[in-house]
């Protein structure tokens, strides 16, 4: 059967050529492309295929739309394979990104009562709190709040007198202290930005969001770590990879 039977929508072809840009790198991330005006004479369509076009690229996360100011580029999303226990300085480091942090908290706290037993510890009890936006390529995709067992190793509170927006929290337990973080435990669910948290984030309170928990354990089947983190959907997503029982059977 002829293909040109089936002629490819207007739409369609706009957006492909857009996203063909983008990937190409004529247009890079932060950039304000054309408005729709501008767009409808270059391909010479209307303003409805246009925006049609548009929504498409947004769906799949390459552009972000701002009332009143334009139409902009988003940068790739980090993206994490959830099959090695890393920290997010690491792995983002191996994808090729500058990170930085901006700290919000480094403070003692009494240990939340949803962790005693997780870390066992009794009601009362101190623990860190390291809670931390973090940045990749100078965007912030993520806050971090890390509760810390010292019950572990007393040392542990020697991130209190650390500057953790240069440095990385498991390079200071693994390298520093030697504490062999064996396996982790994590949690991942949609939520809804809070105002605070939206604030810090960039984006809209309300929207949504991929809300981590994570367990780290070393041993002894110790709990030394427990994280609460929430990235932006639009700037970070997990990938793992599932085998079928008895793949490797012979």
């Amino acid at each position: 059967m002829n293909v040109e039977e089936y002629p490819v929508p207007l739409y369609y072809r706009v957006y492909k050529d857009l996203k063909r840009k983008i990937l190409d790198g004529e247009y890079r991330p932060g950039d304000r492309i054309p408005p729709e005006i501008e767009l409808v004479r270059t391909f010479g369509v209307s303003r409805l295929t246009v925006r049609r076009a548009l929504d498409e690229l947004k769906s799949e996360g390459l552009i972000t739309r701002h009332k009143g100011k334009g139409t902009f580029i988003v940068g790739r999303k980090e993206e994490e394979a959830m099959n090695v226990l890393k920290g997010f300085t690491d792995k983002a480091k191996e994808e090729g990104f500058s990170v930085k942090s901006h700290v919000l908290d480094n403070k003692l706290i009494e240990v939340p009562a949803e962790l005693c037993g997780i870390f066992g510890l009794e009601q009362g009890t101190m623990v860190v709190l390291l809670r931390r936006v973090r940045f990749l390529n100078d965007d912030p995709v993520a806050i971090e709040s890390a509760y810390l067992n010292p019950a572990v190793d007393v040392r542990i509170l020697n991130i209190l007198k650390k500057d953790m927006s240069k440095e990385s929290l498991y390079e200071f337990l693994r390298n520093e202290l030697k504490i062999p973080l064996i396996r982790a435990m994590e949690e991942l669910e949609l939520t809804q930005v809070s105002t605070p948290d939206a604030k810090h984030l960039g984006i809209q309170p309300g929207t949504c969001a991929l809300l981590r928990k994570r367990y780290t354990y070393t041993t002894n089947g110790k709990c030394v770590e427990f994280v609460r983190s929430i990235y932006r959907g639009d700037k970070y997503k997990f990938k793992m990879e599932l085998r079928s029982e008895g793949a490797f059977e012979r």
